[in-house]
């Protein structure tokens, strides 16, 4: 009978043995994944910034503006109506404010009677210059005779038929018609200065009355304020009722049509930043949906600190440097914003594409046009000009209506 074969048993420290050479032969082979993971990262990370990361350059700091356009008197008035109120939409033209019109009325009526005092005294000097004439004319012929006489009486005289006496008195009359004759000549040289080469339509006083009423005609047109452009109403501030000034803001206009986004970059973001390079955006009120397309407009010459009021002075012992924003400058689509209007001032997420380096970081050439423009100020003065030359042909009288007809010609050519 045969004994059964015994086995060594395992001890517990070839047990623990084990065990630690398990788990280090884990840890080893996690090791190299995580290493071989980190080396693929920075693998896909470099690839994506040699190929696609470094032709843009994005900011959150990004901003909509716009053109405010405020809305002010240019003569003082009283409030009497108010045509919008924040947040409603104008169009170019429309009354926006209108101001109490009877001072401008009184002072466009004091305006035309001066006008037609002025056409009446020109008319004065004319007909005193005719006057002066027929004056001169009477006191040349009265010369004349006394010079006729006392070289009759010098003859007489000499005959002894007339006394020395009576060739005195002769004498003396021809001094005295020869001394009323300068003056009848310097008064009709005193009238003919002022009216020489003129008509009533183009003279000096007439045409400075003409003036008076053409400002005063402008004056009365401005007691309504209208839109300069088409936009939304914000700001408003003036009441009804409320004594107003030149120049002080009522309310503003903001076309937002015309909006732009100044975004904030670092200096070290703009080494490759070019004019005229796309740009594609996005608005936190419409989300990643709604993009937006534009292009670099141009590149701050400064920073926001360098033209602030009191600009910073970094002249101090304990100077630490800090990266500095420049703002850019960038258009947007306008029918874009037609579909999806934003505001002044939300904030955008900006992406430039750098791909094309061939614009300039600066502007080379100055504006060809007028980068904003509205022609409402622009008043059409034909009004004033017709009101001007029907106060004129009224005063002027028959013998002057023949001129009349240019006097809209005439007197517009004075603005």
């Amino acid at each position: 009978m045969t004994s059964p074969i015994i086995q060594n048993p395992i001890t517990e420290e070839e047990k623990a043995a084990g065990v630690k050479a398990r788990r280090l032969a884990k840890r080893r082979w996690v090791l190299r994944g995580l290493v071989g993971v980190i080396v693929l990262v920075a693998i896909a990370w470099t690839l994506y910034y040699l190929l696609v990361a470094r032709w843009y350059e994005g900011t959150d700091d990004a901003y909509v503006s716009g053109n405010v356009v405020q809305i002010t008197p240019q003569i003082p008035g009283t409030v009497i109506s108010i045509g919008a109120d924040d947040n409603d939409f104008v169009r170019v033209g429309q009354p926006l404010v209108k101001l109490d019109p009877a001072d401008a009325d009184v002072a466009l009526a004091k305006a035309e009677a001066a006008l037609a005092q002025a056409v009446r005294r020109v008319r004065g000097l004319q007909s005193t210059v005719h006057s002066a004439s027929a004056d001169v004319a009477v006191r040349e012929a009265a010369v004349r005779q006394a010079r006729a006489d006392y070289q009759r009486r010098q003859g007489l005289a000499a005959s002894g038929a007339i006394s020395n006496e009576e060739l005195a008195h002769a004498r003396d009359a021809l001094t005295t018609a020869e001394s009323a004759l300068a003056a009848a000549q310097a008064q009709r040289t005193t009238a003919d200065a002022q009216i020489s080469g003129t008509q009533i339509t183009n003279n000096p006083d007439v045409n400075a009355a003409a003036a008076r009423v053409r400002a005063a005609w402008l004056n009365d047109q401005r007691t309504t304020l209208l839109a300069p452009v088409s936009g939304y109403v914000a700001k408003r501030t003036v009441q009804v009722g409320q004594r107003v000034q030149p120049g002080m803001p009522l309310m503003a206009v903001v076309p937002l049509k015309q909006a732009w986004v100044d975004a904030n970059f670092k200096e070290t973001q703009l080494t490759d930043m070019r004019i005229g390079q796309p740009v594609t955006l996005t608005s936190g009120v419409y989300g990643g949906s709604v993009k937006y397309h534009g292009r670099v407009e141009g590149l701050g010459i400064g920073t926001g600190s360098a033209f602030a009021l009191l600009p910073a002075q970094n002249a101090s012992g304990n100077w630490i440097k800090i990266v500095q924003r420049l703002p850019v400058r960038i258009s947007l689509d306008p029918r874009e914003l037609e579909k999806q209007p934003l505001r002044i001032g939300m904030s955008m997420d900006v992406e430039v594409n750098l791909h094309n380096r061939k614009g300039p970081m600066l502007s080379t050439q100055p504006p060809r046009h007028p980068v904003f423009s509205t022609n409402v100020f622009a008043r059409n003065e034909a009004g004033a000009d017709a009101l001007i030359a029907r106060i004129i042909k009224a005063n002027a009288g028959a013998a002057d209506q023949a001129p009349v007809a240019h006097a809209g010609g005439a007197l517009a050519g004075m603005h």
